[in-house]
């Protein structure tokens, strides 16, 4: 079973930086792509990046490039966000999820809280 636990979230003010992390289990961690997401309260799901299974390439929501970076250590079946210069925008819980058929699975999990707020 495919099972993903977040951490890493806390309220900072903008400007600063956080570091989420997304510890991966019951599946082969090097074989498949992961994706980070957010929601805010209210609004829909929002992709922000996704890297691929070797980690030499991302993508990144027009929204978040230039500030925060996704990267993965195959080693320790854990994916990364560095978020710099972070916005109040960018208040949301965040979920990475495994990119499995065109989708993303599990369809749920605990999340992390990021909030921006001065």
């Amino acid at each position: 079973e495919v099972n993903v636990v977040e951490s890493g979230g806390g309220s900072v003010q903008p400007g600063e930086t956080l570091r989420l992390s997304c510890a991966a289990s019951g599946f082969t961690f090097s074989a498949f792509p992961m994706t980070w997401v957010r929601q805010a309260p209210g609004k829909a799901q929002e992709w922000v990046s996704s890297i691929n299974d070797d980690g030499d390439r991302s993508t990144y929501a027009d929204s978040v490039k230039g500030r925060f970076t996704i990267s993965r250590d195959n080693t320790k079946k854990t994916l990364y966000l560095q978020m710099n210069s972070l916005k109040t925008e960018d208040t949301a819980m965040y979920y990475c999820k495994v990119n499995v058929g065109g989708g993303y699975v599990p369809p749920s999990s605990q999340g992390t809280q990021v909030t921006v707020s001065s």
